[in-house]
């Protein structure tokens, strides 16, 4: 009768998850606005009259800051007060949303979206550390992460569709102005709905570790960035290196510090390493995305925006992945599940290597939908393993190692995955070029898919047709080895993560032995 009033007591009600709701509204905005200036940014640089540089770099200095930022501010989250930084951060977001939308130049822009992905920074890791707070009970716990967590990698999906529907009817301002509302509601709710915690003993912030994580995380991004883009330049490279130099200080300094930036003690935990380390893993092959993407628009050709429709039924089917998996974790191991939802994605990048150039768009879909579908139980109750096994002064350093995490194996996929995909067009295509096109004409066809195919609309019958046909089907092959390593990853992961994983009971049930 004791333990059942103790379990009563540690419930969340019915304020708690408004509170996830008002927190779930800027997971799924921040995400949108990394994925939102893919059909944008040719607006805005009409608009604002941004040459190729100020292009790349609107689009880019968002998640550079973002990423540059999240273990800053998610340790800042625990020493302050994680409801007060949050505040902080949605003011600030709301504010250079609207200096986003009145931006008269790019270097204004540029800087608005630099402060924005910092606003950005500031609130993710305090959004998901408070959910630990708000849900002690493990099973609700674990469903609000999953719901927090479905939002976020939704509003990745929904950038594109978003931004497809509000420039169709609006001018391009009006894709940052979607932020001030959010962020008013999150400012006039707060105080109300969500706890406040903060470390009782939280120690010195320690700037020197401030510089030296973004000194790592910064170069790291841009390199692995800018090798997706060119190659294999010089620049990059340097810059990873001192990334990585500084990075091996950085850990270096943690060690010897009684109040780290990150308390590296949390990789001592098994579950959390298994746990950061497979979703590591996992986003790494967000890269096939890119090329699924490509292969609807420039292969079947489709516009963006019904590229994007092709693609919403996969993410709807990881959306409800993510939000059922703790629900079936009740009944099950999660082991089981991992092992079986990760199997899904494998055969689902199995259907997806049978994709041709003229194979149309059934296969594709249903390849993707199982891909998504698959990886869902992973990232949601790994999501909740990371934040949930650190102690709850640390959750949102924890937190902010997730997203850290994620943002690095994004980069580090499209850098890897996408130059494999690359090497193989570019190998491929090279039998399909005639003699007798100019070099201008070569040079565009052998770079991209999107450099042949626009090529080709300069060049007469049947030159035209044959670098079409062979540029799609070298794309294609590409995509095949960029899918067939993204299964071979799920494979090893599943094994990793059902072998680490075993001891773990169904969610809300106690481990043998324990009272």
């Amino acid at each position: 009768m004791k333990g059942a009033a103790l379990e009563s007591n540690i419930r969340a009600g019915i304020k708690e998850w408004i509170g996830l709701a008002v927190l779930s509204l800027p997971a799924i905005l921040i995400s949108v606005d990394l994925s939102v200036m893919i059909l944008a940014l040719p607006h805005i640089s009409i608009a604002l009259g941004a040459d190729s540089t100020e292009q790349l770099w609107i689009m880019d200095i968002y998640g550079f800051m973002l990423s540059g930022f999240l273990i800053t501010m998610g340790t800042l989250g625990d020493r302050l007060g994680r409801r007060k930084l949050l505040m902080i951060g949605a003011a600030a977001f709301g504010s250079a949303s609207v200096l986003a939308a009145c931006a008269n130049t790019s270097g204004t822009l540029i800087a608005a979206r630099a402060l924005l992905g910092i606003a950005g920074a500031t609130v993710s890791p305090s959004s998901l550390a408070l959910i630990s707070n708000m849900f002690r009970d493990h099973k609700q716990r674990s469903l609000a992460i999953g719901i927090w967590f479905m939002c976020s990698m939704g509003g990745m999906a929904l950038g594109p569709i978003v931004g497809g529907t509000m420039l169709e009817h609006f001018s391009w301002s009006s894709i940052f102005l979607l932020g001030v509302p959010v962020m008013a509601l999150l400012l006039l709710t707060a105080s109300h709905l969500l706890p406040d915690y903060r470390d009782p003993a939280p120690g010195r912030l320690d700037m020197a570790s401030v510089v030296l994580s973004m000194c790592t995380i910064l170069p790291v991004i841009y390199g692995l960035k800018e090798i997706a883009k060119q190659g294999l330049e010089p620049l990059p490279l340097i810059a990873i290196v001192a990334g990585v130099a500084f990075g091996t200080l950085f850990v270096r300094r943690q060690r010897r510090l009684d109040s780290p930036l990150i308390d590296l003690r949390l990789f001592a935990n098994p579950t959390f390493s298994t746990a950061l380390g497979g979703l590591f893993g996992i986003t790494l092959t967000g890269a096939s995305m890119l090329f699924i993407a490509q292969h609807l628009q420039f292969v079947e050709g489709l516009s963006p925006l019904r590229a994007a429709m092709c693609m919403l039924p996969g993410v709807v089917a990881s959306m409800t992945g993510m939000l059922l998996s703790p629900l079936i974790a009740r009944l099950i191991r999660p082991s089981l599940l991992i092992g079986a939802g990760l199997a899904f994605s494998a055969t689902g990048c199995i259907i997806l290597s049978q994709v041709t150039a003229g194979s149309g768009l059934s296969t594709l879909i249903v390849g993707y939908i199982l891909f998504n579908a698959g990886v869902a139980p992973f990232a949601s109750l790994s999501s909740d393993l990371i934040v949930g096994s650190a102690p709850p002064a640390k959750a949102g350093s924890a937190a902010s190692l997730l997203q850290t995490s994620g943002e690095f194996a994004f980069a580090l996929g499209i850098a890897v995955l996408g130059s494999i995909g690359t090497y193989v067009y570019r190998t491929q295509i090279v039998g399909f070029i005639p003699r007798d096109v100019s070099m201008l004409t070569h040079g565009a066809t052998l770079e991209s898919l999107a450099g042949a195919v626009s090529s080709a609309k300069a060049l007469p019958e049947p030159i035209a047709s044959t670098i079409l046909h062979g540029a799609q089907v070298a794309f294609t092959n590409g995509m095949h080895a960029v899918v067939a390593i993204s299964g071979v990853l799920m494979i090893a992961i599943a094994v990793l993560t059902v072998t680490r994983f075993r001891h773990l009971p169904p969610i809300g049930q106690k481990k043998p032995g324990e009272m």
